[in-house]
């Protein structure tokens, strides 16, 4: 499902072939998402339509024998065409969230494309001290303070909460994160949104959920067949590149899994095939195999059901 974003552009039409609503900018496609807002639907599902019903009605085949039926789905996918810069902001960490009425929100960038130039906005500049940072705010000068990477399409950063952030103007990413639609906004360059006025900051908030010792991170150049890109608390992400004819196997009765195909085109036994843009659910209770039909570079995320 697309939202319209004010950063946003017709990338995901041009780059993924997603059909969008001629003039409206777009900036986010939720590819895998089980919340009571947005729920994907089942492309080939004949029982259920959606991922919730699913993972109510027949938790133990999707989840696993532990799952709670009532627990979402713990994995939220999309898609970002980022045209222009995003706010300024910082999702919550798991032992404050509650507290002000939000879900933490720890998630990995892949960049899939990028133009020349184009960065990432991750963490303070070495030494910025909380103090410094609400005089900047005040003075309208963060962007000095917050650390900023150059990126290419190939890198990686993950992004815990609590970790302040924007993406630059120019990328295309991949976002694997928690289930949660928690964002504080703490600075938004003096934008309106798309109703012409001024979007909502959330400055009390993004001061108690900000790490302020948290100094530039780098950024992941995954240019390995066989790259762990993220292993957190709540998932592990792997980068994979196929060869054509190379095969991937996954046991039944292991762990659930997502599949997220950046380029190339796999195909599995019974003639399914996905491709670039692809984000697909293996289910716990059936075993796959996947033959590479050209050059594939995918996404592997597991290890979110423990």
């Amino acid at each position: 499902m697309i939202q319209e974003r004010v950063w946003g552009g017709r990338g995901l039409e041009n780059e993924l072939g997603i059909p969008l609503e001629e003039g409206k900018v777009y900036g986010e496609s939720w590819e895998i998402v089980d919340r009571e807002e947005a729920n994907s639907e089942i492309s080939n599902g004949d029982q259920y339509k959606t991922l919730g019903e699913l993972r109510k009605n027949n938790t133990a085949y999707l989840m696993g024998p532990n799952w709670e039926s009532e627990k979402p789905f713990p994995i939220l996918v999309k898609w970002l065409d980022c045209e222009e810069r995003l706010s300024l902001q910082v999702h919550p960490p798991a032992e404050i969230a509650p507290k002000l009425g939000g879900e933490p929100k720890t998630e990995n960038w892949y960049i899939a494309k990028s133009k020349p130039g184009a960065g990432l906005l991750a963490g303070l500049k070495s030494g910025v001290t909380k103090e410094q940072f609400a005089e900047g705010l005040k003075k309208n000068e963060l962007e000095p303070l917050v650390h900023r990477i150059e990126v290419e399409a190939g890198n990686s950063l993950f992004v815990p909460s609590g970790r302040i952030h924007a993406i630059d103007a120019g990328n295309l990413i991949l976002e694997i994160q928690q289930n949660s639609d928690t964002t504080y906004r703490v600075y938004d360059w003096g934008r309106v949104g798309l109703d012409g006025k001024p979007r909502q900051l959330h400055i009390k908030e993004s001061m108690e959920s900000i790490d302020f010792e948290d100094y530039e991170p780098n950024v992941l150049s995954a240019s390995g067949s066989d790259v762990l890109l993220a292993d957190s608390e709540e998932f592990r992400l792997r980068k994979l590149k196929l060869k054509g004819g190379d095969i991937l196997r996954f046991g039944e009765n292991e762990e659930p899994r997502i599949l997220s195909i950046v380029s190339g085109l796999l195909e599995e036994g019974s003639g399914s095939r996905i491709k670039a843009g692809a984000n697909v659910i293996l289910p716990y209770g059936e075993s796959s195999e996947w033959q590479s039909q050209e050059d594939t570079e995918l996404l592997i995320t597991d290890r979110f059901s423990l």
